[in-house]
């Protein structure tokens, strides 16, 4: 387990996929602060410490969604990777998708992975836990 609490970001707009997000991140045990948004511009606002989120931390992994108000998520992901002060966050794509375009797409923008969202409540608690694992404990994040 990392030394220090790992920041997540998640940007979703669908209450019941972060609620059952935020239950995973708890049930796994690993500390984290996690964050939400719910649309593109939210999440570019948080990243770059604009208007309510001036005092947003850093992002250590960033959870995010393909279809979303204001901004898309290939839009947000295009912003991140293209600015060299967030290019580094790893940023996992976690999308109700599973369309080899919007994969490909993802890739092409320099998504760190893409993981389609399960249908089955365990089935998304067990891929949640497994992001979470595999980011916070396996790998090792910049910055950590």
């Amino acid at each position: 387990m990392p030394a220090d609490s790992i920041e997540i970001l998640m940007v979703e707009d669908n209450p019941g996929d972060i609620e059952l997000t935020r239950q995973a991140l708890v049930d796994g045990k690993l500390r984290n602060n996690f964050h939400v948004v719910e649309d593109g511009e939210a999440a570019l606002d948080f990243l770059y410490t604009r208007g309510e989120y001036q005092d947003a931390p850093r992002p250590d992994l960033i959870l995010l969604d393909l279809n979303l108000p204001k901004l898309n998520g290939r839009e947000v992901l295009a912003d991140i990777k293209s600015n060299q002060d967030l290019l580094t966050i790893p940023v996992v794509i976690l999308s109700s998708s599973d369309d080899a375009h919007d994969v490909q797409e993802a890739y092409s923008l320099n998504a760190n992975s893409f993981v389609t969202k399960p249908v089955r409540v365990e089935d998304f608690l067990r891929v949640a836990r497994a992001i979470e694992h595999f980011w916070v404990e396996i790998v090792k994040l910049p910055g950590h």
